[in-house]
């Protein structure tokens, strides 16, 4: 008995798809996530403290969603063209200097600026991560791999908001961030050493790719070798982000301020735990069967979670009736790595990394539209604004279901 539980153990790690440069950038991933997620999530609350209105919200979101498109495709060349472990440092440094800006300048425009750097940090260093998930792990561990990246992410998400949230409760909404932010800069800077340590420059040691050489920085030219499958899950992406994204900035606003009994920050800490758990839960059965089988099916059941979630949060109004809406936000993560996996699946092999980032540029230059219509919506009514949301997400589920493609164009 005690050998079969050691030999279990043993094969724990592979199972998993862990390695010494994933395990470096999984804990990259925890360190940064840990310090952004403390005082990310109450950044509306923040803005609204040093005098920004709704406008600056709706601004913000959209900001966050423009930037995402727009850094990930220069993201994407980069690691094509350094590699990604110097890519990851500039990346990290980019988010350090943002988190500097809000600790020195405490007014909602300089909150902006600092934004501007450290708020997509996720997408910028995405096609990083992602091309060295896939240089590194065999084919039948991939979406092992990108599922795992996903879940200690959650990791942070979980925990960040309770932090923060005990910050603001200790320190009150203005100071209680700033701190944050201070706590997030010490991190950056501890995961900035542990990448140089655990991260192998795969440069130095596979010339194989193309994009190694010589990457394409011309969208336009990359998006001819674009494949019609990605194009469809593009499309339908667009829609469900549009899904997401309309209310996703006032969801905090909502449980705070608006509804019958609204919660405190500590509270809503623990409904983004909530959350993040409900995800973890999922993500590696998932992920263990995608890598089996067609990936289609996982991805379609997210986008029926993306589009319930609106349509259950209008009708929650109280702490209780949030953990069911937050439950069900937890699910829209089902098969989300999976959809990750997909992606690069699809993608050239010679630019992999440059072709999710032109990916990510598409997607999110449409929908940081949807995210600043939102703050317009918002105005007419909450309502409003979750029922225009939930529309979009159906349209996308449907199309998916009718037209998505998995990697061989099977239906």
């Amino acid at each position: 008995m005690a050998n079969s539980v050691r030999t279990h153990i043993e094969r724990l790690p592979g199972f998993l798809a862990l390695q010494r440069s994933t395990v470096g950038v999984l804990s990259i991933v925890i360190l940064v996530g840990m310090g952004e997620r403390m005082a990310e999530r109450f950044l509306p609350i923040y803005l609204m403290a040093l005098g920004g209105g709704a406008l600056s919200i709706g601004f913000l979101n959209a900001m966050d969603n423009l930037l995402s498109a727009l850094y990930s495709f220069p993201g994407g060349y980069l690691s094509d063209r350094i590699g990604s472990k110097r890519a990851l440092v500039v990346f990290n440094l980019v988010a350090m200097a943002g988190f500097a800006v809000v600790i020195l300048v405490p007014t909602w425009q300089a909150v902006l600026i600092g934004a501007a750097l450290f708020i997509s940090w996720s997408a910028i260093s995405l096609p990083a991560t992602m091309s060295l998930m896939y240089q590194v792990l065999p084919d039948n561990k991939r979406t092992m791999g990108v599922t795992m990246h996903s879940l200690v992410r959650r990791i942070p998400m979980a925990l960040g908001p309770i932090l923060g949230g005990i910050c603001i409760g200790l320190w009150g909404e203005r100071d209680g961030v700033r701190v944050a932010f201070t706590g997030a800069l010490v991190l950056a800077g501890a995961a900035l050493i542990l990448q140089q340590i655990l991260i192998e420059d795969r440069r130095k040691t596979d010339r194989s790719n193309e994009c190694e050489l010589v990457p394409e920085k011309n969208p336009l030219k990359m998006f001819k070798l674009m494949t019609p499958q990605m194009k469809g899950l593009l499309a339908t992406d667009i829609l469900i982000r549009f899904c997401e994204q309309i209310p996703y900035a006032f969801v905090v606003v909502w449980s705070m301020k608006v509804i019958t009994e609204p919660v405190s920050a500590v509270q809503f800490g623990i409904l983004t735990s909530i959350e993040m758990a409900t995800a973890v839960l999922v993500y590696i059965p998932v992920a263990y069967l995608a890598d089996k089988g067609t990936k289609k099916p996982y991805v379609l059941i997210t986008f029926g979670f993306f589009t319930l979630f609106p349509l259950v949060l209008m009708y929650c109004r109280t702490f209780e009736w949030l953990i069911l809406a937050f439950v069900v936000r937890g699910l829209k993560e089902f098969g989300e790595p999976t959809r990750k996996s997909l992606i690069m699946d699809l993608a050239p092999d010679s630019c992999k990394a440059g072709m999710f980032g032109l990916y990510y540029l598409i997607r999110d230059v449409c929908v940081s539209v949807a995210a600043f219509g939102g703050a317009f919506l918002w105005q007419i009514s909450p309502e409003t604004n979750f029922l225009a949301a939930f529309a979009f997400g159906v349209v996308g589920t449907l199309g998916f279901a009718i037209y998505g493609k998995d990697l061989r164009g099977k239906p």
